[in-house]
């Protein structure tokens, strides 16, 4: 089979977890946990972390808080992989400029453009657009990724907005939600040339997306079975696990729904019953992690030990920790 390469970026290919955010029982964040995760995720072979980003609870965060969070994960890689981290959060595009360099002056690759902050919901393209050229203009030097964020609402980018901001040479990474391989396709496409990374959200098109170009995967799974997203980053493009492959893109198809149930609150269950030491501690208002979601996702992490084990891929923990 021949497939597109990956499109050259200043990002590494494979893939960037969107990290949790460890809180301690009190409700403070745990930092001493933050650093554990952030080896956790490390040695499962993630080639870049996203730090502050919704899976960080970053709106549950204070402004001092997504600073130090930010600031604990890039102190704890010491350089190992790059760090991005979100720089904008409701204001006008003066203080997201301000906001933005503080959190690339804590030492990240690429400060993260949530889009559905540079424009109203009702407010067009073209101011969508302005604003974030003006951003760009205010914060001259700093490497920029573009986030469709679900929440406040989610903000799509077509191709041609994306070209429109390429040509400034600024943007570096994009992670996508648009839930659509050609328009993905299209996004490739016109990056073409640009130091410029796609990293697909959507795991339903994981294998399809790489084989068109996207440089990796940034998927919420990743919080629960990091090794098996890894996995599929490295053997995409392998015609000697066909087969294996078409198992695992099915079983991440099927698994979405219990994933992104009670979430973030259940993948930080999943990684107690791996063995991490975690807390469940939540300060997003989710569905209520019940008993029922529990076994579903209990069955799901047996599920995963034996795909993993099937492939001949070491988990990090075990399961050994108590419900």
């Amino acid at each position: 089979m021949n497939y597109a390469t990956p499109s050259s970026n200043s990002l590494p290919q494979g893939f960037i977890p969107v990290m949790l955010t460890p809180f301690l029982k009190s409700g403070a964040v745990d930092y001493v946990g933050l650093r554990a995760l952030t080896d956790f995720y490390l040695e499962a072979g993630a080639t870049g972390l996203f730090a502050n980003c919704l899976s960080s609870e970053m709106f549950e965060l204070s402004e001092q808080e997504r600073l130090d969070v930010t600031q604990t994960v890039v102190d704890q890689v010491a350089g190992r992989v790059p760090v991005v981290a979100t720089g904008t959060f409701p204001g006008s595009v003066t203080e997201q400029a301000a906001f933005t360099k503080r959190i690339f002056e804590t030492g990240v690759q690429a400060v993260i453009v949530i889009t559905g902050l540079m424009a109203g919901e009702t407010e067009t393209d073209e101011v969508f657009t302005d604003r974030v050229l003006e951003l760009i203009s205010l914060t001259e030097g700093v490497p920029l990724g573009l986030y469709e964020c679900p929440i406040p609402y989610k903000r799509l980018i077509n191709s041609e907005i994306l070209q429109t901001l390429m040509a400034t040479g600024r943007i570096v990474y994009h992670k996508d939600t648009s839930l659509d391989l050609e328009e993905v396709k299209r996004r490739i496409a016109v990056a073409d040339g640009h130091k410029f990374g796609l990293y697909d959200a959507y795991m339903v098109n994981a294998v399809s997306s790489l084989r068109a170009g996207a440089a990796g995967l940034s998927c919420i799974q990743g919080n629960i079975f990091p090794e098996l997203v890894v996995w599929i980053c490295d053997h995409y493009n392998d015609p000697k696990v066909e087969n294996e492959l078409a198992e695992v893109q099915q079983f991440l198809e099927d698994s979405m729904e219990i994933i992104h149930s009670a979430y973030p609150t259940i993948a930080k269950y999943s990684l107690r019953r791996r063995g991490f030491p975690i807390s469940t501690y939540t300060r997003r208002e989710v569905d209520t992690l019940t008993p029922e979601l529990q076994d579903q996702m209990d069955q799901l992490l047996e599920d995963v030990d034996r795909i993993q084990t099937e492939l001949g891929i070491t988990s990090i923990f075990r399961k050994n920790l108590v419900k």
